[in-house]
Formats: C-alpha cells, structure tokens, sequence
C-alpha cells in the first residue's frame, strides 16, 4: 500500500487524493500502528491506560474496537496529558503531550497512509523524522559543503516550532495533497483535542502536541513550505533537521542574505528563529565552531604529513553531549543504586555507552570517546569503594576494577571511531555523490 501511494504521488506532483480513509482503518493497518506503538513504548495519557493493560485487554479486541469506530466516524480523540520535562543542557523545561494508547495506534495508522504521500515530495535539504533517513545524512552534508568552499554558516533554531504551528496553515499544506474529507476531519480532531494540564483543558489554534506520533510528519509538512521557496543557489544549501536549521554559505554577504531570507520565510509561516541560537559562524582556522545535531564542528588542519596542506571540517561530541553523558553515567552509579549486583549495573552502563557511541563514533571523536569510557571506568571504582564500604578509599575499588578480567566486563571504546571523508558514505563505504 505504501509503495503504491508513493509511486502515484511521486508521478503526479499535481495529484489531490480522495480515497484514503478506508486504508486508516484497514485491520492489516492497525496491526502495524500497533506494533510501531508498542516498539517506541511510552507512558500513559490521560486515561491512565498503559500497553501492559491494553495487553491484559486484549490487543485483537482493542484494535477491531478502533477499526469499528474509526468506520462508522464514532472514533474521538482525548486531550493530550501534559508533562514538562527539563531540556538537556539548560534549566528550560520542554513541554510534552502525551497522547492515550489508543489515539497513539490510530495517529501511526493515519502516518503508515499519509507519510509516502508526502515524502514523495520532500526536498533533500531536510532529514529529520523521515524514512531511510538520518542525523548523520545531515551532518555528511555539511562535510561535503564546507569541502566545497561554503564555510560561512548561519546557525539557527526554529522558536517553539512544535506549539507554534498554527493549525489553519497545517491544514492548507495538507489539503495541497489530500481532499479526503473524513481523514481531514480526522486530522483536524487530533489538532483540536486539546491539552490536559494541572486539571484544565486547554485547547489552542496552533500547536502539533509535541510527543504525539504524527507530530514529526506533520511538522516536516508543513515546513516544506520553507524549503520549497528556498533558492540555494542565492542564498547558499540549507540542511535542516525538524526544527533545528543551518545554511551553508560562500560569503558572509551571502549569510547575512540567507539569514534575512530565512527569517522572512518563517515570518510567512507564522513562525520565528530563536534568537538565543541564531548567529553567523565563520569557519576558519584556529576559530569557533558551530553545533549541530550534537557535534561540534570546527575547521582544522591535518595532522599527517601527507595531509598537513589540507584544512576540513572536524567534529566531536560537543560540550553539552559530553556534559549530559557524563551526567547519565553519574546517575547510573549513584547511591540508590548501591545494592544492585555489580553484573547488571556494568550491564546498564555498557548499553548506555554502546548506544552513544554508536552514534558518535562518526566523526574525529576516539579522545572524547576514551574520556567517556574513563570517567565511566571511575565511577565504576567510586561505586565499588562505596558498596564495600570503603567510603574514603575509592583507589581501593579502581584497583578492584583495574585488576580484575576485563575491567569488571566495562566495554572499551577504543577502534570503534570511523572518520569521514568528504562525498563519501558517512558509514565509510563507497562514494555516495560528487
């Protein structure tokens, strides 16, 4: 089904189409959105219903109930259950709806139909929350730019973008595509159910509740628009990933175009950058970097003999990543952990750090991943000292970890970075474009 709606849409740019709500809520289509949902787990809505009780419920019996309802035009979506939770970094709190189980199930059924429509139309400069798509297909981009002479960057973040969509231009985007009335209507429900917060309904005109499961596809609807009217041969190649945008530019005339444009642009949409993130970065060097996607980026030379006339563009975790890895391991081997078995906590703290460096080991990122794994390996020796009671003795317990087979079983990082070459496959395979 999906390739199907792909192959039409992408064939016919024109196309409106007005036979879809019959696929939403198809059982074979449930079925998915119900594994999608159960994949990406999450905490309950305002109904306090859980996947463990939806299973206690019966999964087959819940989904006929949603394809029963959705059919005979019954199915009404809940106010979402706000809650706030802190941005990592900074002492903002992020807001965060979270929708019931069973709006979660119908919202990734009503994404399985929509989401090949619109991705057939999809630019390239945008990479966020889409299919066969990733971070580091972004950060790969900026590799292949600045190689290309394009180093002055325009930073910026969209302010509020999730809660500051507003609703009658969401709707627009969307009907340039879809003239079904009842998956309209249906859309149009999710936007107004409204949010649950400290006891109140609150419902708004504009806002994708953030957290929701078609949130994503609906913000990249919408800011196609952005990238549709951008001109990268005028104002420089824009690479954006949701909410969060840079634009690669030869001149700092050309950057200061760019970011007026950008500006305006967003202006159109009733949206603005955040003023906080948004600056003109020269990449030159021996000068300041830029932050993308949680690597820093700056402008080095090589190091080598064979490359010591060539300057490119490094990156490495950045600060704040190092910062919120730091923390998470802190956490990890704190106190109220201290009667847990040493065997499961090395197993929590090897999960946490094969994730995060599976995600920045591309990249010039071998020093900061062996800081990583040796502030691990002492905290470790700090938690050690303290379950033995050696509160003032903690060389005691790194001796313990450093002298026992494998460190206590704590992975080592090191071999596990892959550089990246210009106009190359950021997995270092073959060449992926000139």
């Amino acid at each position: 089904m999906q390739h199907a709606l792909y192959r039409a849409a992408k064939a016919d740019p024109n196309r409106r189409f007005h036979a879809l709500f019959d696929k939403v809520h198809r059982r074979d289509v449930l079925e998915r959105a119900w594994q999608d949902v159960r994949r990406n787990r999450g905490a309950a809505g305002i109904d306090r219903v859980t996947l463990a009780d939806v299973e206690e419920y019966g999964v087959a019996r819940l989904l006929d109930e949603l394809a029963a309802e959705l059919k005979d035009k019954r199915y009404r979506p809940l106010p979402t259950r706000r809650v706030f939770i802190p941005k990592p970094g900074s002492g903002e709190q992020r807001p965060l709806s979270i929708p019931s189980v069973r709006d979660r199930i119908v919202q990734a059924a009503v994404k399985l139909v929509l989401e090949p429509i619109f991705e057939a139309d999809m630019l390239d400069c945008s990479f966020g929350f889409r299919p066969r798509r990733s971070a580091h297909d972004a950060l790969q981009v900026l590799i292949d730019e600045s190689w290309q002479g394009r180093r002055w960057v325009v930073e910026t973040d969209i302010a509020n973008c999730f809660e500051a969509i507003p609703h009658a231009g969401l709707m627009q985007a969307i009907e340039e595509r879809v003239c079904d009335q009842a998956v309209l209507a249906l859309l149009r429900g999710m936007l107004r159910a409204g949010v649950m917060e400290a006891g109140s309904l609150r419902r708004s005109a504009s806002g994708a509740a953030q957290g929701g499961v078609i949130s994503p596809l609906l913000c990249n609807v919408y800011l196609h628009r952005l990238d549709r009217a951008w001109s990268t041969a005028e104002h420089g190649s824009l690479v954006r990933y949701a909410d969060d945008a840079l634009v690669m530019c030869t001149s700092r005339e050309q950057a200061e175009a760019a970011l007026e444009r950008l500006t305006a642009l967003l202006a159109t949409l009733g949206l603005e950058p955040k003023a906080a993130k948004t600056r003109i970065v020269h990449l030159v060097e021996g000068g300041e970097g830029v932050d993308f996607l949680g690597f820093h980026h700056r402008l080095v030379r090589g190091w080598t003999p064979k490359s010591a006339h060539l300057t490119f563009l490094a990156r490495w975790p950045s600060r704040k990543a190092i910062q919120r890895a730091r923390d998470r391991i802190r956490d990890m081997t704190g106190r109220r952990w201290l009667r847990m078995p040493v065997e499961d906590l090395v197993r929590d703290i090897n999960l946490f750090l094969r994730g995060w460096a599976g995600y920045f080991r591309y990249g010039n990122s071998a020093r900061v991943l062996g800081q990583i794994r040796n502030y691990a390996l002492m905290r470790l020796a700090l938690w050690l000292s303290k379950k033995g009671n050696r509160r003032r003795a903690w060389r005691w317990g790194l001796h313990q970890v450093l002298l026992s087979p494998g460190h206590l079983g704590l992975i080592s990082l090191d071999g596990t970075v892959i550089p990246h070459r210009p106009f190359r496959d950021w997995r270092g395979k073959a060449e992926r474009r000139r």
